[in-house]
């Protein structure tokens, strides 16, 4: 009969799938394209935002989804807050012609909240497992 509660190392693997998904959907968002000859990044929010009108609105989605899965792996508020803020930062901003599209190449806001999402889910691994270590008398 198998155990109906994962383990540890099953919610880490879980996790850790789950990151790696998000972290190729950031990049793709914000870093998959070099300027050629620069070091300069952009990714697809950059491009499309460059439609007039709708542009950003519509990369607002893809960058919600990255808030609403950090928000399911248990992410406290404060995370979630900062997370949100730069969303829209970059999204009011972003709406801005011309200016809003620089802007755009060197905000990174998709990068940001998975750095934010992976700093959080670090700190409560390494609680997890100092809680694992003391329960099992290591």
């Amino acid at each position: 009969m198998p155990d109906a509660a994962p383990t540890l190392d099953q919610d880490i693997i879980r996790i850790e799938r789950e990151l790696a998904h998000l972290d190729r959907l950031a990049k793709a968002l914000d870093s998959r394209f070099r300027l050629p000859g620069t070091p300069i990044r952009f990714g697809f929010d950059t491009l499309v935002g460059l439609i007039p009108g709708i542009g950003d609105t519509l990369m607002a989605a893809p960058s919600a989804w990255i808030i609403w899965r950090a928000y399911k792996m248990g992410i406290r508020r404060r995370h979630l807050s900062r997370m949100i803020a730069n969303s829209g930062i970059d999204y009011v901003v972003g709406s801005i012609p011309v200016i809003g599209d620089i802007f755009d190449v060197g905000f990174k806001a998709n990068l940001r909240n998975l750095s934010i999402l992976r700093e959080e889910l670090g700190a409560r691994k390494r609680t997890q497992s100092r809680m694992h270590d003391k329960k099992n008398g290591a």
